[in-house]
């Protein structure tokens, strides 16, 4: 249920209806409110206050209408040529950026409040009379629309300079570092009961292989989320096993495997049905249990940057360096056991979980192949990697990261031209080496 309530709530966050929407009711509440407001005082007793409106219903009529029109004027000028930025910036450092300025608040709320002055004026426009039996100018409501007015030009000059900073590489690139140290805090550790021992795993083995029986995706997608209570709630309930085939970030296709489940008797309609309900598809990944995703975010930028018709190294080096962070931070967290038990110990579930290994290798394996001939990305990748090694709390850690660091070194060795950068390379390769030999030795932190 959790997941599913992250996943709903990363929907609705990402959306441009949800916060506009909800602006948009609460400007007609404001507008409903003073109008009652107007109705209850009376005109004489608003004399003294000189900041509320005190025209006609003819200025009143005007000054709404003038301003209802203006905003979505605005709003429709200034919204169409931030789709025309977005498109530039998209084919620069990559379409599935897209999805964080969706979730950007700021915008959200620009839009938000553009549309909801709008609303605002004509709720309060339609109560302004002028017949002679029947008079009535709302007073305060007018001075509200023009609190919104100004409210309106100041969101503009907000908006311009917000989406004059967003748009920056450094900017990006900070946005997406975030994500992904959002998500390792979220996910790492994360349970779905208590973690089994590996002689459970390996008993389990061999009778997975021959009996289990193999339950198929109903629809095909990414998978986005996997609602590990609702698994290990059913395996309890009819005492099955499972082994996930499927972990967040990875496509499913219509007919493949999902999960093994023993035993195959107990594998009925209703338990496969359940198992396919607990893995959430959809046409794109997300952040909700994918930490992976931000990390191929980043390497995206760094790869755009890297490919010839930008030829920039230095955005890719900005990369490395918050990839260099959130491996640092990883390194720190508890990666969960793939193996959950119930409360009595029992192994029910063994999930596809990721490793470090695998965050590392889709962080630095793709910058190495498309920066190999740039001297400043090899360079640079040896000094985090580096600097991620003085993180390491783990001797599989450091594993990790020494493949990397000569396989920089060779790709360096091979491509880089010019025997001065290839010392330089090798120099730093040495440096590399010697932060492993003092971390091995236990001077870093254990």
């Amino acid at each position: 249920m959790k997941a599913r309530l992250l996943l709903l709530w990363d929907r609705i966050h990402s959306s441009y209806w949800f916060l506009p929407a909800l602006m948009l009711l609460l400007a007609a509440v404001l507008a409903f409110a003073l109008i009652a407001l107007d109705q209850r005082i009376e005109n004489d007793s608003l004399q003294g206050m000189w900041w509320v409106y005190t025209g006609g219903e003819d200025g009143a009529r005007q000054l709404l209408s003038t301003v209802a029109g203006s905003v979505m004027t605005v709003a429709g000028v200034t919204f169409s040529i931030t789709i025309a930025v977005l498109s530039l910036t998209s084919s620069q450092f990559g379409p599935r950026l897209l999805r964080g300025f969706m979730r950007d608040t700021g915008n959200q709320m620009v839009l938000g409040t553009f549309l909801g002055t709008f609303l605002y004026c004509l709720l309060v426009l339609r109560t302004v009379r002028g017949v002679e039996e029947v008079r009535f100018v709302p007073h305060i409501a007018v001075t509200g629309g023009v609190v919104l007015a100004v409210a309106s030009v100041c969101v503009l000059v907000f908006f311009i300079h917000h989406v004059s900073v967003s748009i920056q590489a450094d900017q990006i690139i900070a946005a997406v570092a975030a994500d992904l140290e959002e998500a390792i805090d979220r996910l790492f550790p994360e349970s779905l009961g208590e973690a089994g021992s590996p002689p459970a795993a390996t008993t389990m083995a061999e009778p997975w292989e021959k009996e289990a029986v193999l339950v198929a995706a109903t629809d095909n997608g990414y998978v986005q989320a996997v609602d590990g209570d609702a698994l290990l709630g059913l395996a309890v309930e009819k005492d099955l096993r499972m082994r996930l085939r499927r972990r967040p970030g990875q496509f499913v296709t219509r007919g493949s495997a999902l999960a093994l489940i023993w035993p195959p008797d107990r594998a009925d309609d209703n338990t496969l049905a359940q198992l396919n309900e607990a893995f959430s598809l959809g046409d794109q990944r997300t952040l909700t249990q994918d930490a992976e995703f931000a990390v191929d975010q980043l390497v995206e930028v760094a790869a755009r940057a890297l490919s010839p018709g930008i030829n920039d190294p230095f955005t890719a080096t900005r990369c490395l360096d918050r990839l260099g962070a959130s491996l640092c931070h990883l390194a720190q967290r508890n990666i969960p056991s793939p193996l959950r038990c119930d409360e009595r110990g029992t192994l029910r579930v063994i999930t596809e979980s990721v490793t470090y290994s695998a965050i590392a290798d889709a962080a630095f394996n793709p910058i190495r192949h498309y920066g190999r001939d740039h001297p400043v990305v090899i360079k640079h990748l040896l000094d985090v990697i580096g600097d991620v090694i003085s993180c390491a709390r783990t001797q599989e850690q450091r594993d990790v990261l020494r493949r990397h660091a000569v396989w920089t070194l060779q790709a360096g060795d091979e491509d880089i031209p010019g025997r001065e950068e290839q010392a330089a390379t090798e120099e730093q390769y040495r440096k590399v080496m010697q932060v492993l030999g003092e971390t091995e030795n236990g001077k870093s932190t254990q």
